[in-house]
């Protein structure tokens, strides 16, 4: 059984419709994303599960328990839901401790100590209990929220954009580790971010969102080699469309050769002769000095182990190349490259 079902979700603000019939599923101990850009509807769907929001239609059940749906709507205190929002909202003049100990209030003071002294020691702060939030820095904050919101066992947890407020190098590292705390806790979680890359480190299944509808729900592997629909194509990672057209069932050619085991990327089946656009990945496009096909270097950036190159072909088509960063091309000059597509993907043109 699900812990989490949504079905036909739909709010709107005035005239304009910002959740669209959207429904997902998420079983037992899984951590899902809704992932996509601003205004998409993320946040309010977030809020819709926590009963901040009454939905205009749709079904809600947190464990298999109606909390929202026709003539039903359980308060948001009364759903056993957890929240961690974007400020941490922790309470200044509390210490770490009894910021933790603040939705402990009705268990024995005994049983209430040891709970806190867990957390503490899941979260990697055992020595900081008697410290203000001041004391602390961004992520030992995050960390503090996170324990305190897993402090009274909520039945699913809700992540608001926890991460935004943080520096960029250390979003994906703490996201990989809070990913970690609700695993070893066995906590059923919905994180809300527009960084693929924290949805990534810590989600198992992550939906990408779109104008209030789950364009694609699916496991990070899937969106970034398999994405349903060009939106997703192109809002996971990076990539280049290059023009192409199908010589016969799973074959397409483009400039740069012929692709084998093509994906469609629609319910319909390609025919020969159809005209597609191709989704090449800077994995797809290997430098290779060996080469007869050559490229322009239009630009690059140093990404430490390796170059991201931009590079023009002999149509003017730009495509994307991951190199390593011992072979240090400038802008204008020509590099040897060729095709190493594993999943190829492609769209009608």
């Amino acid at each position: 059984m699900a812990l989490l079902e949504v079905q036909q979700l739909a709010h709107a603000y005035g005239k304009h419709t910002v959740v669209d019939g959207l429904s997902l599923h998420l079983a037992p101990g899984t951590i899902g994303c809704l992932l996509g850009p601003s205004g998409c509807g993320k946040t309010t769907v977030l809020r819709c599960i926590a009963g901040f929001e009454r939905p205009d239609a749709g079904v809600i059940r947190v464990g298999g328990e109606l909390v929202n749906g026709p003539g039903q709507h359980v308060p948001t205190e009364r759903r056993r839901i957890g929240m961690v929002f974007q400020n941490y909202a922790l309470f200044p003049h509390l210490s770490v401790a009894a910021n933790i100990a603040f939705g402990l209030q009705a268990m024995p003071s005994a049983a209430r100590k040891k709970r806190v002294g867990e957390l503490l020691d899941l979260v990697g702060l055992p020595s900081s209990a008697s410290k203000y939030p001041h004391e602390l820095s961004g992520g030992q904050q995050q960390r503090v929220a996170l324990a305190r919101a897993l402090a009274p066992r909520p039945r699913l947890l809700l992540l608001d954009e926890p991460f935004s407020s943080l520096d960029v190098d250390l979003r994906e590292r703490l996201a990989a580790e809070v990913g970690a705390i609700l695993r070893a806790e066995g906590t059923t979680a919905i994180l809300v971010t527009h960084d693929q890359h924290e949805a990534f480190a810590m989600a198992d299944e992550v939906g990408v969102m779109q104008h209030g509808r789950i364009q694609q729900w699916d496991t990070p592997y899937n969106l970034y080699h398999r994405p349903d629909n060009r939106f997703v194509a192109d809002f996971v990672g990076q990539g280049a469309f290059v023009p192409g057209e199908v010589l016969a069932a799973g074959a397409i050619r483009i400039e740069l050769g012929v692709l084998r085991h093509a994906q469609a990327g629609t319910a319909t089946p390609w025919k020969s002769g159809d005209r597609v656009t191709v989704l090449l990945r800077p994995d797809d496009i290997v430098h290779d000095d060996a080469s007869a096909v050559t490229a322009e270097v239009v630009a690059k950036a140093f990404r430490g182990a390796e170059f991201l190159y931009t590079l023009r072909l002999d149509s003017g088509e730009e495509v994307l190349s991951l190199v390593p960063s011992h072979h240090n091309h400038a802008p204008g000059e020509h590099i040897g490259i060729r095709l190493d597509v594993d999943h190829v993907v492609a769209f009608p043109r």
